[in-house]
């Protein structure tokens, strides 16, 4: 027995062969379905091009579109497709290549037998390694019944297989029960699918349906197509990941570190939060800040607001951030949540813990985040495994949550505090006509953690914290009351 048949291939799509633990299966038939748009024809091209770069011998064959068609395709993507042969199984007057008229076949005029003949007889002559085979749809018209279409294509099966021929078979799902009885007998079935949310760019998943000898990664994996082909983004799993040491504290400012009992320890997550404008992504601000200065790499994903914005508000607390952004250790990504799938996300923050070492992760904010992704479900099982990811990785992760509102009681979005290690709370609160701020900890699994509400201010300097007030009550219900002295609180010009 060939111990190299049904080994893994690669399939030239970044992403996919984690997902289907190393590749294709060699010399075996794979059904690629999806509707049409949902990334077929790429996803093919791309399992070529890369045969083609491994010295394998490449057949495209298409019964829909034309080769002029193809070429314009890999040529948006930058791709040369030097070493794939074209076979066009179109009617002539469909074709926009002249020079390749007189290689045509008309399929509405010929018998299934005389189509099918005609592919096999050029695979034949040139013995590909790698074959891709577009669509079943001009087979199942021409069968015209599900029991000839499934003969005809178990027959394309065991011509394949005894040519050692490993063939993605795309269809585009016109006919569903044929369809499902075509995973029968493929060895593996890939299933494309295309989203049309409410607002913003359409999303794009795939799930691996069956891949016979292989424990694969199932369920849904979101990928994009962009310019350069499809690139998967598999779904994040933390228990796929192994621990790292979690190591000291991350401290920031002397007086946070002493609400949280000295800091926040290696691998646990922290959620910030209060309303819009408290100063939520000040306090993360000093925590990168402080790490920079240590030496370490630092990932901000910015939702709500501009890389511009971002270093400018440092700037004006005296945290000059814009010489580590230069040089890299501070990664600061804008994020546009209207075109960014939860894949794609999970995937940058992998990037950058495991490629670039990022010590410190944050999300500003995930407000912004779950309300463009309203549509999306199971989002907060996603961020679970996000955050067991970066904790195992001993990352100190800063999550920020917008309540609603400004004033008065106030909901979270959804309720995150579960998941995190430490729950920080902030407030405005006002006493003798003036604004101020509130801060306390109402929770740390890690260590202690002070028990009273201090009083904040943010200044050119950074942050101030003041003394432990006890005169307050409903800060927990979103609307804090003072009753204590003014002498209490920190004066107007401290800073």
């Amino acid at each position: 027995m060939d111990r190299d048949d049904a080994s893994a291939i690669a399939s030239g799509v970044s992403g996919l062969d984690y997902i289907l633990r190393g590749g294709y299966a060699k010399n075996r038939s794979h059904l690629i379905e999806g509707k049409p748009g949902s990334g077929k024809t790429t996803l093919g091209l791309q399992f070529l091009i890369e045969g083609a770069k491994n010295g394998e011998t490449c057949l495209y064959i298409t019964l829909s579109e034309s080769k002029r068609e193809l070429l314009s395709v890999a040529g948006r993507h930058g791709w040369d497709l030097k070493g794939v042969q074209i076979l066009e199984l179109v009617p002539p007057e469909l074709s926009l290549d002249p020079a390749q008229l007189q290689t045509l076949v008309h399929s509405s005029e010929l018998e299934l037998g005389e189509t099918v003949q005609s592919a096999l007889a050029e695979i034949g002559r040139i013995k590909p390694d790698r074959v891709v085979f577009d669509s079943l749809s001009e087979i199942r018209l021409l069968s015209q019944g599900s029991l000839r279409y499934r003969r005809q294509v178990l027959a394309l099966k065991s011509f394949f297989m005894l040519n050692n021929v490993t063939v993605l078979m795309l269809d585009d799902l016109t006919a569903e029960q044929d369809d499902l009885n075509l995973h029968s007998i493929s060895h593996g079935v890939i299933r494309m699918e295309q989203l049309s949310p409410i607002y913003g760019g359409e999303r794009r998943r795939l799930r691996v349906i069956k891949m016979r000898g292989v424990q694969i990664r199932g369920g849904f994996h979101d990928f994009v197509i962009r310019p350069g082909g499809v690139t998967a983004f598999p779904r994040l799993v933390a228990a796929e990941h192994e621990m790292v040491e979690h190591g000291i504290l991350a401290t920031s400012n002397n007086q946070i570190d002493t609400l949280l009992g000295g800091g926040l320890e290696r691998g646990t997550s922290t959620l910030l939060m209060g309303p819009s404008g408290v100063g939520k992504s000040t306090i993360a601000c000093t925590y990168c800040h402080a790490a920079l200065k240590r030496g370490e790499r630092v990932l901000v994903l910015l939702f709500d607001e501009t890389k511009r914005i971002f270093l400018a508000r440092a700037a004006g607390l005296g945290m000059d951030l814009e010489p580590f952004a230069d040089d890299g250790m501070l990664m600061l990504e804008p994020v546009n949540p209207a075109e960014l799938s939860p894949g794609e996300l999970s995937s940058r923050i992998q990037a950058a813990v495991e490629g670039s070492n990022a010590r410190i992760v944050v999300i500003d904010s995930l407000t912004g985040y779950l309300n463009a992704m309203s549509e999306e479900q199971h989002l907060v099982l996603q961020m679970h495994e996000i955050l067991t990811y970066l904790n195992q990785k001993a990352v100190v992760t800063i999550l920020l949550l917008a309540n609603h509102g400004l004033f008065g009681q106030m909901a979270a979005p959804v309720d995150m505090t579960y998941l995190c290690d430490s729950v920080m709370l902030l407030r405005f609160f006002e006493t003798a006509g003036r604004l101020r701020r509130a801060i306390s900890v109402i929770k740390k699994r890690v260590g202690p953690h002070e028990e009273t509400i201090r009083e904040f201010k943010i200044g050119v300097t950074g942050v101030a914290v003041g003394e432990p007030l006890e005169q307050f009550r409903g800060i927990l219900m979103g609307s804090p009351e003072f009753e204590g002295k003014q002498t209490d609180l920190l004066r107007d010009k401290a800073s």
